[in-house]
């Protein structure tokens, strides 16, 4: 019978990897690490392009820790790098992100315990500075508090000979270029360079032709695609009745794990209020929250203590919770690339997943601009946008963008009055009772058209 091990094993990876790599179950690469992990160890500059949900954080993991494995045996060919310094830099676009790696790291070089720091801002800057102090063989970081620390003095990157850009186009997207390039030009001349990310806009290969020499280009799994084995569906509906609807999805359906995406701050903490006033156990993430208060968000989805999150963008990509059943769309992506990122936190590790859009008509141009990415017609199923709300005795959860406030003209209209413009003309006393109910949700996405 062959090794299961004996495809990591020609990776060339050292002794204590292979042992963690089998005690955590894995049995061969996936083909992200498959071709990244040779290229790093024979210390090619490297550009990757692949999803969330590929395996890539391990692709660059396994290949640092067997760097410094070899360095362990050779102490004369790698001196410690000494106070506030580090040999290897990891870059990442968020605090969540950044933590999930670190704790890759640990997990992967158990058997090893290398010197990892963490640093991250929204957290006590004292124990990061005592770490650095020390010196580390590797540091995981946001870009701010690393910047924050370099000026200050705390932080030095002349001994660092190994940087990875995880997620690059999505720091790009958040504005860190500038701090990326500051921080690039700090390190050594002489470094390996990574940079992975799920799409490559024209600044990403500028920043990429800037600071790699002659980089292996390896691409798995286009952003465009979402996983065969997520079931995308569509639910055409009025901005109105999209909470409504949204708490009928997530308590009829067998839902182990879903999280809800919302746009903004504001409207994140108003669904997480409602939906727990509707009975269903929810936290929020975003990045407004504190450190301590993201880490309690994600630890109480992580165990099933609640099993909604609401989120926005900022746990899009990097958020690496098993067993999520279920992703809503409360609102839409304003960026097409968002949906594939979004959805792409169900349908991990080959099992499959549901991915819900709730789809207002004001927001028919963002579902088709994800079509078009996706290649993909997705289906609309026109439930209450076609006949108004559905009565119930679920409480009402506020749309994502507030309403007008309806001025007495309005209301005068409402009532029968409505001969007052040529807008309002057609509504007249005797309209049937669906075209009444319908109004409300037609003043409402003008008004979200306006906001």
């Amino acid at each position: 019978m062959k090794d299961p091990m004996s495809s990591f094993i020609e990776l060339g990876l050292a002794e204590p990897l292979l042992r963690a790599v089998s005690s955590l179950g894995y049995e061969k690469p996936t083909p992200i690490q498959a071709q990244v992990i040779p290229k790093m160890i024979a210390g090619h500059d490297v550009i990757g392009i692949a999803q969330t949900g590929t395996g890539k954080t391990a692709s660059f993991v396994l290949p640092i820790l067997n760097r410094l494995a070899a360095q362990k045996l050779d102490h004369v060919a790698a001196p410690k790098a000494g106070s506030r310094a580090f040999t290897t830099l990891i870059l990442a676009p968020t605090r969540e992100l950044a933590q999930q790696i670190a704790d890759s790291i640990r997990d992967y070089g158990k058997f090893m315990k290398p010197r990892v720091g963490l640093v991250v801002g929204g957290a006590n800057p004292t124990p990061q500075i005592r770490a650095l102090a020390a010196g580390l063989d590797i540091v995981v970081a946001t870009p701010g508090r690393l910047l924050d620390h370099m000026r200050s003095g705390r932080a030095r990157l002349d001994q660092t000979s190994q940087i990875v850009l995880d997620e690059a186009d999505q720091m790009l997207d958040m504005g860190f270029i500038p701090a990326i390039e500051e921080i690039m030009r700090k390190t050594s001349s002489k470094r390996q360079t990574l940079l992975l990310s799920a799409t490559m806009p024209k600044p990403i290969r500028a920043l990429a032709q800037s600071f790699m020499v002659n980089p292996e280009q390896i691409s798995v799994a286009a952003v465009s695609k979402p996983a065969d084995n997520i079931r995308q569906e569509v639910i055409l509906i009025n901005q109105a009745d999209k909470g409504e609807r949204l708490v009928e999805l997530l308590a009829q359906r067998e839902v182990e794990r879903a999280i809800v995406f919302t746009r903004t701050k504001r409207g994140t903490d108003k669904l997480e209020k409602a939906l727990n006033l509707a009975g269903l156990q929810s936290v929020g993430l975003h990045g407004d929250k504190t450190q301590g208060q993201r880490n309690k968000a994600l630890a109480q989805f992580k165990s099933g203590a609640r099993k909604i999150l609401v989120a926005t963008d900022v746990a899009a990509r990097g958020l690496d919770v098993d067993e999520v059943s279920h992703v809503v769309n409360f609102d839409m992506p304003t960026i097409a690339e968002s949906y594939v990122h979004r959805i792409g936190r169900t349908g991990r590790a080959g099992k499959s997943g549901v991915a819900i859009s709730l789809c207002d008509n004001s927001e028919r141009g963002l579902l088709r601009d994800i079509e078009r990415l996706t290649q993909t017609r997705l289906t609309g199923s026109p439930e209450t946008s076609m006949r108004g709300p559905k009565s119930g005795n679920h409480p009402t959860l506020p749309s994502s963008k507030p309403p007008r406030k309806k001025s007495a003209h309005h209301k005068a209209s409402q009532e029968g009055a409505s001969t007052n413009s040529r807008q309002e003309g057609a509504w007249k006393t005797r309209q049937s009772n669906s075209l009444e109910r319908r109004r409300p949700a037609r003043e409402q996405a003008k008004q979200s058209q306006r906001v």
